[in-house]
This record gives structure tokens, sequence and C-alpha cells, in this order.
């Protein structure tokens, strides 16, 4: 509704990271071979780097999982005369993120995301424009998510109540 209402693209942040791994004949794919296989967050300079070269005039789909992933992301876009307008956050139930991460597949060469019950293909496991099959992604599992979800809560909560002032008043002030 929002891409189509407001004419902007959606960036996933886990595919973006996914298919520079996947392609990558950089330094990307063997600095976080390792912090992949642990189901790590892979380094915030690089996350933002790759965010960094497709994102504008996008909605970027995805957590910045720390607030220094997200200042290093500000900044950069900064040195390329970009502004971040907005930021939306759903609060999103751990059910609800297990049954649209385990139930997606994705026709890797197109990016074509489907859902097993909200997105589903005409015909099942199968790419309705190319007639190619689809897969998932090995993350797309409950045990990784779960895995996942509890990384991002050990980095992110709880936060002192004075941190969150302090963070919501640079905000407001600038």
């Amino acid at each position: 509704m929002i891409q189509d209402e407001h004419g902007l693209c959606q960036l996933d942040k886990v595919e973006l990271i996914r298919a520079a791994f996947l392609a990558s004949t950089t330094p990307f794919g063997d600095l976080n071979q390792e912090a992949m296989d642990k189901k790590e967050l892979v380094q915030e300079d690089l996350v933002v780097g790759v965010i960094g070269e497709a994102i504008q005039d996008f909605i970027l789909d995805g957590e910045l999982t720390t607030v220094d992933e997200a200042q290093k992301l500000e900044d950069m876009l900064a040195k390329q005369g970009v502004k971040i307008d907005k930021v939306l956050n759903f609060a999103i139930d751990d059910a609800i993120l297990e049954e649209m991460n385990t139930n997606r597949w994705i026709h890797r060469s197109s990016g074509r995301v489907y859902h097993s019950k909200f997105a589903t293909p005409k015909v099942p496991g199968i790419n309705d424009v190319t007639g190619e099959p689809l897969v998932q992604n090995q993350t797309d599992n409950a045990a990784i998510l779960e895995s996942s979800l509890k990384f991002y809560r050990k980095l992110t909560e709880p936060k002192p109540p004075e941190e969150v002032r302090a963070e919501i008043l640079k905000v407001l002030s600038s």
C-alpha cells in the first residue's frame, strides 16, 4: 500500500545483505561468514555500505539493529546528500514474525517474494512469471528467527530511560 500510494520502492535489508553475500567476491563474504554461521549480526559498516549503495527514494524494509548502525547509515547518506525523511517502527508479535518468515518463498533472480498464506503463487513452489522454482532461504526457519530475536533484544533492550530520553531529545531538536 505504501509503495503504491507514494511511488516508493521497497528494499529489504536482509535480502540486500544476502544478495551482496552470495554475489560477492569482495571481503563482505569472507568477513561475515563466521558471523552468519553463528546466526549473529554481520558487521555494521558492511551492512551500512550495502544499504547505502541501494537506497535513495526507497522504503528500507528491515530494522537497523543498533543505534550505531543507524547513525553510520545516517552519516553515510548525508555524505551522499540523502536524508532519511521518516521512520516507521512496527511492533510485531514473535508468532506473527515466525509465520511470516517460515512461509516466505523467493524467486532469486527476480527478487519476487511469495508467501504460503498471504501472497501465494498460482502454482505452489513456482514463480508466476517465469515458471521457475521458488526457494526458501536457509535463514527462514523458526530456530534461526528465535536466535536472531534473542540476539537483537540483547543488543537493544533494556535501554535506560535517560538514554531513551536523550535520543528522543536529539531527534526532536534536529
